[in-house]
């Protein structure tokens, strides 16, 4: 792993670092409540909260994300705002509405599907009832690597199929449905390893079901995260700033990806939301190049590159009105009770996040702080981490 400037020595880190629980408002990845590590450095603030089950070599990436963040700050940016899509987890139809209005203004919306315990006729209510409240959204699936190429195969065409009937509204059994609207934008790590994904994409062509099919376990938990497309696999790439190892690792393995790039974050707090948004904010776009040419391994033009993440609100910030990326998957704040900054600090305006430096308040910190136990766990962690950096 290349270098990155950081802190002095380790007891200059652990002295920086304040470790937080965030309560949830519903249980997502199986948690209720959110610990981060965030770290104060000379550039800003860092995030470190890679995911308990996470063994120490996959780990060190987000550590040395965080300490990009706090100690390089963020790459240059091309907008002054990204556009992000609304996340709704595997609830009931019934609490889809509910959801949706944590995400004013989102017009891309994804939809958790292949929960364990659920069947599929459950995430078509799910996709009803996000339609019948967003009637124009545009709908994307993560499977989070759940399905065989059969069930895949069958569940991409249904939902595709539930997304593309006009009148979302109308009761089953009442007659024939159009399918004439806009199908799925794309479905995520519909399976879990990149033969089943390149499998996936041949039934689905064979089948004459045009959906994209996105990687994202496939790159930001593998040891070389351009397989997945150099194999077939995808026709779209899902990537975090954390997994990638920082906002620059992300912007290099984005050219080199060389398809439609959506910006996701990890259930991150508003410091590790804010690092996202600083990566999609530099990513190329269609019409951003010095020459104004078409970015690579961004939008491209593909189907991702004139969506809501690109026609639709724009930034004006040094590259100009150029907000030709699809809609990034940041919008997750709205998950937690509490985060580490005033509500209103950081937060959606018109289905957009703001590019700006964010910096925990200092009494949100010391009200969210850890428990000392899982503050030793941390520290026990950052420590091992760092020395694979």
């Amino acid at each position: 792993m290349t270098s990155v400037p950081g802190p002095e020595s380790i007891d200059d880190l652990l002295a920086r670092v304040h470790v937080v629980a965030l309560p949830m408002r519903v249980r997502f990845r199986g948690l209720t409540e959110r610990e981060v590590a965030l770290v104060e450095g000379p550039a800003g603030w860092g995030e470190f909260g890679a995911f308990p089950e996470y063994d120490d070599p996959e780990a060190s990436h987000w550590l040395r994300s965080a300490l990009e963040m706090a100690w390089q700050g963020p790459p240059p940016a091309l907008r002054s705002r990204v556009a992000v899509n609304a996340t709704v987890p595997a609830v009931s139809a019934g609490e889809v509405a509910g959801i949706l209005d944590r995400f004013p203004g989102c017009t891309t919306v994804k939809i958790k599907v292949a929960e364990s315990g659920q069947q599929l006729v459950d995430d078509v209510a799910r996709v009803a009832a996000v339609l019948q409240a967003r009637p124009d959204a545009r709908i994307r699936v993560d499977a989070n690597g759940a399905w065989t190429v059969a069930e895949a195969a069958h569940a991409v065409r249904v939902l595709d199929q539930a997304v593309r009937a006009v009148d979302a509204t109308r009761a089953p059994g009442t007659g024939p449905v159009s399918l004439d609207g806009q199908g799925l934008e794309y479905v995520e790590q519909p399976c879990a390893t990149v033969e089943e994904l390149v499998r996936l994409r041949a039934r689905l062509a064979a089948d004459g079901v045009y959906v994209d099919v996105a990687a994202d376990e496939s790159i930001r938990r593998a040891e070389d995260p351009l397989r997945v497309v150099r194999a077939g696999g995808a026709d779209r790439a899902v990537v975090k700033v954390a997994p990638l190892g920082g906002p620059r690792r992300l912007l290099a393995v984005a050219a080199e990806l060389g398809v439609p790039v959506t910006v996701s974050s990890a259930l991150d707090s508003a410091v590790g939301v804010a690092a996202g948004v600083a990566a999609a904010a530099a990513l190329p776009g269609v019409r951003s190049g010095r020459d104004g040419a078409a970015g690579d391994g961004a939008a491209g033009d593909g189907p991702g590159g004139d969506g809501p993440g690109g026609d639709g609100p724009g930034g004006d910030g040094p590259g100009g009105d150029d907000d030709e990326i699809p809609a990034a998957g940041l919008g997750t704040g709205g998950f937690f009770v509490e985060d580490v900054v005033e509500p209103g600090v950081f937060s959606l305006v018109d289905g957009c996040l703001p590019v700006a430096a964010v910096a925990p308040d200092p009494a949100r910190l010391e009200g969210l702080r850890a428990c000392p136990d899982r503050r030793d766990w941390w520290l026990d962690r950052i420590r091992r981490c760092h020395d694979l950096l």
